[in-house]
């Protein structure tokens, strides 16, 4: 794709924005009808023209009028035509200015609240399709909102979206849109993600507070009932002004904020002049509405956050970001603080334009990941990650020995000395099996098996470096922070932490394969003699010293030490030996264990051992970069 267009078409108000795919460096908001930010109106005039934007709603040869109605398209089938007109409009205006020519190579990214469900978003993009759009893509007006505030850098440095959890709160001019993003994916909330207020509610309070103060009322009221576009017209007039007061409230407690607005209906124009202050700004908050079930904006506001906050169920969110005209309002950001506390609450730079940028951001992003997902996918399907893998193999044997070792020792074969020792084991020849059991017990624990998550860890990041040097470069060619396939950027020498589930991917049981190769070696070195290896071995004038001095004249050093294998040499005997001596005797033994251990895996094992290992690492390394690709869905820009 060459271009990416963002469509967010709003209740009340509208907007496009272009992306080049080389030249532009930030999306470029384009003008309908010389409006960048357009109203949300069409109208069909005698002659067959249809008009879009501000025009709509006083063109005085109109036939037919609409407003407002994305906000019934779940609800009123009529809605979905107003939506084709509406779209129809702006297809013909981009045309016709040259923003958009039937050759480019260009996809359409439009807006949806996130509470929609799939089968909506689909008839919703069919609209477009049948319309006469170039491929369509419906995103949810939440993470456009998002995307676009991470592209733009409004976030603090530092925060990092893929792994932190957010709520997006989207404040329309109809609804309230929640959306909670996990590890840069939508998690559906419960409450439908879709709340039926906007600041709309307080446009029509301000706005009828000004009528009534008008010495035109009469006349006023008799042109909104003839006319709901001018009503409309002058209830966007009512939300301009309210933004303007919000955003300054310490200014205008000293300055009048006020606009006129010529109503030319008929011959002669009505003014109507729009007002608010300190008062009536505490009565668009405050004041309760019918149709809002006799509740007051706050109180549904509040209830809204609440039940959002209820219906999160992982982690609570660690930012709330707030994004629509109304979110310029301080006090909306003061709620948001109550809710979530714990949050840190920022607001959207360009609320008019942020969801139509960050449409065009995602559609370049999806751009981007394509490329950037075939590009792992290579890599994968390559051999360089099992190449990686061979080449560090034996460093793992020899961390993974040295690591074990000692501990095998202690926690079994130092154990088994001193219960033959007490005579719980009648003979040094019962030895063998008691060790050889109890070894392959011992290191499938889930103490073994988080010792041996250590040097795994440790080994695992040297093969992350090597393996950096290919996913890095496919990172930058595609714009996606390089940590985003960094392997060391997750893991920890004390655990493995990857975002996708790291426990499941480098799964213990396929890294400790290691140990069920390994086990057969240590027992061999442990047992086949083991009792005299551990205890007799080195232990003349202990055990009995005369009596094994004169065997041996007598039978021989072989023939003794058979008979000693499998004689029930008296517990007092065996008591002779202090416990110290066989602690000793281990630390004794360690050396010589690891040092036949290494021998052992090289000459007998190496082949089998590391075919095996290398095939099960390499899979589950693969996989796991598989899987970090899927989830890069909002890079930091």
């Amino acid at each position: 794709m060459d271009r990416f267009y963002g469509f967010d078409l709003g209740d009340a108000e509208s907007a496009v924005t272009r992306l080049d795919k080389t030249e532009d460096l930030v999306p470029v908001v384009l003008t309908i009808n010389e409006a960048k930010s357009f109203i949300t109106a069409y109208a069909l005039l005698r002659d067959g023209k249809l008009l879009i934007g501000e025009g709509a709603c006083y063109a005085p040869d109109a036939t037919k009028r609409k407003e407002r109605f994305k906000s019934r398209f779940l609800t009123d089938p009529e809605a979905t035509k107003d939506v084709r007109s509406f779209a129809s409009g702006v297809l013909g205006e981009l045309y016709l200015s040259g923003d958009l020519i039937k050759s480019d190579d260009c996809c359409f990214y439009i807006g949806c609240p996130a509470g929609w469900d799939k089968t909506a978003r689909e008839e919703y993009r069919s609209i477009f399709e049948k319309t006469g759009y170039p491929p369509v893509k419906i995103i949810s007006e939440s993470r456009a909102a998002l995307v676009s505030a991470c592209q733009s850098k409004h976030l603090q440095v530092g925060y990092d979206i893929l792994n932190k959890p957010v709520l997006v709160i989207d404040i329309g001019s109809s609804t309230t849109d929640f959306a909670y993003i996990m590890g840069g994916k939508e998690v559906e909330l419960k409450t439908g993600g879709e709340v039926f207020l906007g600041g709309g509610v307080m446009d029509e309070i301000l706005l009828e507070e000004s009528v009534k103060a008008s010495p035109n009322e009469a006349r006023i009221r008799k042109i909104f009932e003839e006319s709901e576009p001018w009503k409309s017209y002058c209830d966007f007039a009512a939300r301009r002004l309210k933004e303007k007061y919000f955003s300054d409230e310490e200014y205008w407690k000293d300055n009048e904020c006020s606009q006129s607005v010529s109503i030319r209906q008929g011959l002669i124009p009505v003014r109507l002049t729009l007002k608010i202050d300190a008062e009536i700004a505490d009565r668009l908050l405050n004041q309760k509405v019918e149709r809002l079930s006799d509740k007051s904006f706050k109180e549904v506001f509040m209830d809204s956050l609440v039940l959002a906050k209820e219906a999160i169920k992982e982690k609570q969110p660690e930012l709330v970001f707030l994004t629509g005209g109304v979110s310029r309002m301080p006090v909306i950001r003061n709620w948001c603080r109550e809710v979530f506390d714990d949050a840190v609450v920022v607001t959207c730079a360009e609320p008019e334009f942020s969801v139509a940028s960050g449409l065009a951001w995602c559609g370049k992003i999806d751009d981007e990941l394509r490329g950037f997902k075939e590009e792992v996918s290579a890599l994968v399907d390559s051999t360089t990650v099992e190449q990686i893998v061979e080449k560090h193999i034996s460093e793992l044997y020899q961390d993974a020995v040295e690591t074990m070792v000692e501990p095998i020792l202690e926690h079994v074969a130092l154990p088994i000395s001193e219960r033959w020792r007490n005579g719980e084991i009648e003979k040094l020849s019962d030895i063998d099996p008691v060790m050889q059991t109890e070894i392959d017990t011992w290191l499938h624990t889930n103490e073994a098996r988080a010792l041996l998550m250590q040097p795994v860890a440790k080994w695992l990041k040297t093969v992350s470096f090597e393996l950096e040097e290919h996913t890095m470069p496919i990172c930058v060619r595609h714009n996606v922070p390089y940590s985003s396939l960094s392997l060391n950027s997750f893991l920890s020498m004390s655990d493995i932490e990857i975002n996708v589930e790291a426990k499941n991917l480098f799964a213990v049981n396929e890294i400790t394969w290691l140990i069920d190769a390994t086990i057969s070696i240590v027992v061999g070195l442990l047992c086949g003699g083991g009792g005299v290896a551990l205890i007799a071995n080195g232990l003349p004038g202990i055990i009995a010293g005369v009596v094994v001095s004169l065997l041996i004249l007598a039978l021989g050093k072989d023939k003794m030490q058979e008979m000693l294998l499998n004689s029930n040499i008296p517990n007092p005997v065996r008591r002779v030996i202090p416990k110290s001596y066989l602690k000793a005797r281990m630390g004794s033994i360690s050396k010589q264990v690891k040092d036949n251990l290494y021998e052992k895996l090289e000459q007998e094992k190496n082949q089998q051992i590391s075919q095996r290992l290398v095939k099960e690492i390499s899979t589950q390394i693969e996989s796991c970069l598989t899987k970090m690709a899927e989830v890069v869905e909002i890079p930091l820009g």
